[in-house]
């Protein structure tokens, strides 16, 4: 028992209290003067608790060298850029009446606003609607095939549609030789991928694939494949992160296209309707940088043993991951509300969940990894460039290397965090930060802010038991 003395001999001393739990109590005694350190700390959870069974001499050991093989596929990847086509023509699995959306499987009736939004768009684009009224009878009455972008080699921004007729990227992992594709960036504003149909979005969609299209496949030939490796590695070091901010990596494209563009056989007026659109598209690259990253990860599917995880995507409804120990299965859980800075006019409640594609930059290592790289990129997102760098930081804790290849300069040209693995997000409770664009939650309105986000804690548990139950270890 501890004595009156003592006590008062305690209490005479300068302490400082280490607050564990909720985060307000150290708040109000700060605000008391009082020092206060807050440690993030929970109880386990029960998904935790299983972490102890990957602990385990026999399985850990194989989940070491399954990693280590995951990161080896992953570094060694080779994106390229080849050729311009057709997504019906291209793209395993489509059809006619296929449309491809971003974000885990999801029906009709479960989507989004602006995903309906998108799908009606496309739907009329593809001239299977007269309207929006007979859109959405066909949309409802099960004669359309809706399927993830992930499930074809694909992916999409935002709402990250895809139909037969539209123009795509065509990438190759030149080290394994499997295949990606995106669709090309419509630019800012009022745009398909975040559910606006209007006869303008229209019109700028039927203009890419009949004028766009037709000229950068011609200057691709002309111009041969192009090394897209080499232009991340170049854009992180000029302050573009890959996700959000793409001004650099737009510019590098340029100068590899513009020569052959100048080349092709079109008229002058329609060579620099091309040039002057990718000029005036700061987000041009995203839609390469996505399947980039895409093809790089692919490889990782189906690593036995390996808890990297290779996806992560949402719809707007629900966010999902995949594992490579578990193969094509989805975890998923609901999409949380991004946080940050909203346009004039606009707030929270305004927003849809978190929507896209676009996180499998992050998943790759850049993006919201790499925002250390693009300090400016907290004047869209919020917050401030130490921010920044903090983030970057953060995803070493929950990662297995760093990149070889895509440095970052101002941390001492660290390679970007890279290999999620879910044990790690399990055992510390840190989420992957994903930067984002905002989605307004009404259909057609477009975007209404940017912020950052994370994915659902609940998808990496998940992950975790499916993982135990696969490999037999209860």
């Amino acid at each position: 028992m501890i004595s009156l003395t003592a006590i008062n001999e305690l209490f005479s001393k300068n302490i400082k209290v280490i607050n564990l739990g909720l985060e307000s109590f150290c708040k109000d005694l700060k605000e008391q003067h009082i020092p206060c350190i807050h440690v993030n700390w929970r109880p386990p959870s029960e998904a935790s608790k299983g972490l102890s069974l990957l602990e385990e001499d026999g399985i850990a050991a194989k989940i070491e060298k399954a990693n280590k093989e995951a990161i080896n596929r992953l570094l060694s990847a080779q994106p390229i850029l080849i050729g311009v086509g057709k997504a019906g023509e291209v793209i395993p699995g489509m059809t006619k009446k296929t449309i491809l959306h971003a974000g885990p499987p999801i029906t009709w009736d479960r989507m989004s606003e602006p995903l309906k939004g998108a799908i009606i768009g496309g739907l009329i684009y593809e001239n299977l609607a007269k309207g929006e009224e007979d859109a959405l009878k066909l949309a409802a009455s099960g004669e359309i095939t809706f399927d993830p972008c992930h499930h074809h080699s694909a992916v999409g921004p935002m709402a990250g549609v895809v139909t037969y007729s539209m123009p795509v990227w065509i990438l190759q992992n030149k080290t394994f030789g499997n295949y990606a594709y995106c669709t090309f960036n419509e630019g800012l504003g009022k745009v398909l991928r975040f559910g606006a149909y209007s006869s303008e979005v229209l019109n700028r969609l039927y203009w890419m694939q009949n004028s766009l299209a037709p000229v950068l496949k011609e200057a691709l030939e002309i111009k041969g494949s192009i090394d897209l490796k080499t232009i991340i590695a170049q854009f992180l070091q000029m302050g573009d992160e890959g996700h959000n901010r793409n001004k650099a990596a737009t510019s590098l494209l340029f100068r590899e296209l513009a020569p052959a563009i100048v080349k092709t056989n079109f008229s002058d007026e329609q060579k620099s309707d091309v040039l002057t659109f990718i000029d005036k598209n700061d987000h041009f690259f995203l839609n390469i940088s996505m399947p980039a990253c895409k093809c790089s990860l692919d490889p990782l599917q189906d690593i036995e043993y390996s808890t990297v995880i290779y996806t992560m995507s949402r719809n707007g409804t629900d966010f999902g991951i995949r594992m490579a120990g578990t193969g094509k299965e989805w975890f998923t859980a609901t999409c949380e509300m991004v946080n940050g800075l909203y346009f004039p006019g606009f707030e929270e409640s305004d927003a849809n969940p978190d929507l896209g594609d676009s996180c499998i930059t992050e998943t790759a290592g850049i993006g919201g990894f790499a925002m250390a790289t693009a300090p400016a990129i907290v004047q869209f997102v919020g917050g401030t460039p130490k921010d920044a760098v903090n983030y970057t930081n953060t995803m070493y804790e929950i990662t297995c290397a760093e990149n070889n290849a895509y440095k970052i300069p101002n941390i001492n040209f660290r390679g970007v965090p890279t290999g999620i693995d879910m044990r790690k997000v399990v055992e510390t409770r840190i989420l992957p930060v994903i930067n984002t664009g905002i989605a307004s939650n009404k259909a057609g309105v477009g975007q209404i802010g940017a912020g950052v986000v994370n994915p659902p804690m609940k998808c990496f548990e998940d992950a975790l038991i499916s993982f135990i139950k696969k490999n037999n270890l209860l």
